[in-house]
């Protein structure tokens, strides 16, 4: 397996993991991997009546960096069009407040046991 399939497919398993992590903690999955001219939305989830754009970063062990520290100004900029992008093209979502959470997943390369960071609006849009 290539690195480019390696990546790929530790960032679907992470999406996957991180799905569930939420659903666990009362969030609804509305959808994953929404595409528009501004980029990609992870997941969509509900969490009450607020409407999450999560960004999902999942690292195999910490050599490369803590998952979460992955996410630029650049990305984040990305991130917060990208929901505009979606709300506008979502009407059923208009009124309801939105914002942008981070799940940062590290699997531990030796166990295969991943640990999950949660950062509840960490990509915040400037007033």
């Amino acid at each position: 397996m290539s690195l480019a399939e390696r990546r790929a497919a530790t960032g679907a398993s992470g999406e996957a993991q991180a799905r569930r992590y939420l659903e666990a903690h009362g969030y609804q999955f509305v959808e994953r991997n929404w595409h528009c001219q501004a980029g990609e939305l992870d997941l969509v989830m509900l969490d009450g009546q607020e409407l999450v754009f999560v960004e999902v970063k999942t690292r195999r062990g910490e050599a490369a960096g803590r998952a979460g520290e992955s996410v630029s100004r650049s990305k984040a900029t990305k991130l917060l069009k990208s929901g505009e992008w979606y709300v506008a093209t979502h009407r059923q979502f208009e009124n309801l407040i939105w914002r942008c959470d981070l799940v940062a997943i590290t699997i531990d390369p030796n166990t295969g046991v991943s640990t999950f960071q949660h950062d509840v609006n960490a990509i915040v849009r400037d007033s």
